[in-house]
């Protein structure tokens, strides 16, 4: 589907006679917009000056883009005419549509009626192109002309008007509202926006996802053309959240299924919106950035402390200054000041613009990813701040001197005039509005990869049933994963076996999900007296008798539950009775490959232990990914009927990692 004309008009058609539709029409020409606006009511003669035509009809030509802004039932007959026109596309402003209990067949109407026409929304505010002065826009907005700029999607009309009402010297080139989204997802509209290639970047604001093979294609697509995506993710989904028979359900709820789609995606997240507009300016100015190493240049010991605190237990890091930086910052600065990253420079040299030049182009380095300038500017309502003109032309000289990748940071958001933000971008230096937002947007604006692999669109959720411990060792056994050796039965013929086989053995119930919780798991238990004794104290006629795995190093969870909303979810987590407690997990996407299953297991905090913690004894890593990759291969073998799988714990040796329990659950056909 074409949206070229849709978001690049030449002509522009308003049909609607309120306040919203002038509104519109009073933006185009507020902007100067240079291609013909055509207002469409049946009884006005002009509106806001110009000729007004009572039906699309009646118009001198087909519309480029079209403005509906009249009531619901009225809005499909207008699609449909300008459809059969061949017009280029259409904002549909009404509400009451798949948003509301009664609106899904005017929803299905609606879609009829547009067939290939593309439609934003309904429910929705439409778009605004900063870069032709282009809106169908039916309220105020503050978006300035620019000739390249970051493009904007929401779902919120309302959050969409306040970004555009941003003061950080952003340059936004388009803003689009998805409203419904009952014809085009957010990642289709996103994906029509790469093909301009005035947009420098992308920033999603994501209620939730819809059409995972959109997303993937937008990902792939952006990483080829260089064009970075972020995202603001919010939203639930409840399927996640409701399904909460095993440990991994609880732990993998929405939020961890969103957040591994969108690492499978190689998208950014960041957590607010004035992170995302500090993550946009760095990504538009230049682009991801490739590590994590950092520096700073402030003229106070505060702020150094201070940056270096916030940085703390990020993926950030301070490299010590090398040999050529120390050189220079001696030469610029002289004795007095204590060289280190972070550094004071203190003000010996404020003022100077000349020597506050060498000083800030000493510290640059090929090697680092950003060098922060740390400079807070007076209110210049009460204050004379053009004693620091002197920072803005140093840090302006610098970048032009050493091609450096440079931002000015105020610590606080509201010490960034904009018209120093203004005048920063325009010198390739990005100025970041508040310390600890500048922190977040410089771990977002990382460099990003999709990872390979087509994503799995699950199936709508099922009623399933729980497979028996046992039924699920032996599923997954079948698959490479190491189970023990174990029989089911009647408690007399189990305790037979324990006679015979002069092991040590567990004894557990049948048909318990979290039996552990209940009593209904019985260790250490050596001959057949012993397990004769532990089955008494439980409830239940069958039961399960294993060998207990000894010399255990450390217990892993492992599950993959089935999340509609994006997919399907691997957990790898501290295991046993520490699950809950030490909330140490990371979730990743199906199909994951063994690389990217281990480098996700080393982030856990129990990986030190696993590598050998204090000269205990370390496991063999590879057996957990082993694992791990067997009970995915499970899963997908198994796609259409299960619905999750969870190990846990996975007792790890030095050796070998053996499943100790297991649930399964899934339809059967």
């Amino acid at each position: 589907m074409d949206l070229k004309r849709l978001f690049r008009p030449k002509s522009i058609a308003i049909i609607g006679g309120g306040a919203w539709c002038r509104a519109v029409t009073e933006q185009l020409q507020k902007t100067n917009y240079s291609g013909d606006i055509w207002p469409v009511h049946p009884r006005a003669g002009d509106i806001c000056g110009l000729t007004a035509y009572p039906t699309a009809l009646d118009l001198p030509d087909v519309p480029d883009a079209t403005f509906i802004g009249i009531n619901r039932d009225a809005t499909i007959g207008a699609v449909e005419r300008l459809a059969r026109m061949g017009a280029g596309g259409a904002v549909c402003f009404a509400s009451g549509f798949g948003e509301t209990d009664d609106g899904h067949d005017a929803n299905a109407r609606l879609l009829k009626a547009a067939g290939n026409m593309p439609i934003l929304g309904p429910n929705c505010y439409g778009m605004i192109n900063a870069l032709d002065g282009a809106s169908l826009w039916p309220d105020q907005h503050a978006c300035l002309p620019v000739e390249r700029g970051v493009a904007i999607l929401t779902q919120s009309s309302n959050i969409a008007i306040n970004l555009t009402m941003q003061k950080r010297g952003l340059p936004i080139a388009y803003v689009v509202t998805c409203g419904n989204q009952a014809q085009m997802s957010e990642a289709k509209i996103a994906d029509a926006l790469l093909d301009d290639p005035r947009v420098t970047a992308i920033g999603l604001h994501i209620e939730g996802f819809s059409d995972l093979p959109a997303w993937q294609a937008l990902a792939r697509k952006a990483h080829a053309k260089n064009i970075p995506l972020v995202a603001l993710k919010v939203g639930k989904s409840q399927e996640a959240r409701d399904a909460t028979v095993s440990h991994t359900a609880s732990l993998a709820g929405s939020d961890a299924g969103g957040q591994a789609l969108l690492d499978h995606l190689g998208i950014a997240r960041v957590n607010d919106l004035p992170t995302l507009i500090e993550t946009l300016k760095i990504l538009h100015t230049v682009g991801p950035l490739p590590s994590g190493q950092i520096a700073s240049i402030s003229c106070s010991g505060g702020e150094a402390s201070l940056i270096a605190d916030l940085a703390h237990g990020t993926n950030l890091s301070f490299p010590p200054l090398n040999e050529t930086q120390t050189a220079a910052l001696s030469n610029a600065l002289g004795p007095k000041v204590a060289l280190a990253n972070p550094l004071d420079y203190h003000t010996y040299i404020w003022r100077d613009t000349q020597a506050m030049t060498q000083a800030f182009s000493a510290m640059i380095d090929p090697n680092l990813a950003m060098t922060f300038l740390i400079v807070d500017f007076p209110r210049a309502d009460l204050c004379d701040d053009s004693d620091w003109d002197c920072a803005i032309n140093a840090a302006l000289q610098t970048r032009a001197d050493t091609g450096g990748t440079i931002a000015m940071v105020a610590t606080m958001p509201e010490l960034m005039p904009e018209h120093v933000a203004t005048q920063l971008m325009a010198g390739g230096i990005m100025p970041l509005n508040g310390l600890a937002e500048a922190l977040a947007a410089t771990q977002a604006a990382h460099t990003r990869t999709p990872m390979p692999g087509d994503l799995i669109v699950p199936t709508p959720t099922q009623n399933a049933s729980v497979l028996s411990e046992h039924d699920a060792k032996v599923a997954l056994h079948a698959f490479g994963v190491q189970t023990p050796i174990s029989r089911t039965g009647q408690i007399n013929d189990l305790a037979q076996w324990a006679d015979d086989a002069n092991e040590t053995f567990v004894l557990k119930t049948t048909g318990q999900a979290h039996k552990s919780d209940s009593g209904g798991v019985a260790l250490s238990l050596h001959g057949g007296d012993a397990v004769r004794a532990a089955g008494a104290a439980m409830d239940g006629d069958l039961f399960l008798l294993e060998e207990m795995i000894e010399g255990g190093v450390a217990e892993i969870l492992v599950g993959i539950v089935k999340d509609p909303a994006h997919g399907f979810v691997i957990t790898i987590a501290a295991g046993g009775i520490f699950t809950e407690l030490l909330d140490d997990r990371v979730s990743i996407l199906s199909p994951a490959t063994k690389s990217h299953i281990k480098q996700s297991l080393l982030r856990l905090k129990i990986a030190k232990i696993l590598s050998g913690y204090r000269n205990q004894p370390a496991v063999d890593i590879d057996q957990i990914v082993d694992a791990v990759d067997a009970i995915q291969s499970y899963v997908l073998a198994n796609l259409d009927t299960v619905e999750e799988v969870e190990v846990n714990p996975l007792i790890v040796t030095t050796s070998r990692a053996i499943a100790a329990d297991a649930l399964i659950r899934k339809r059967h056909d």
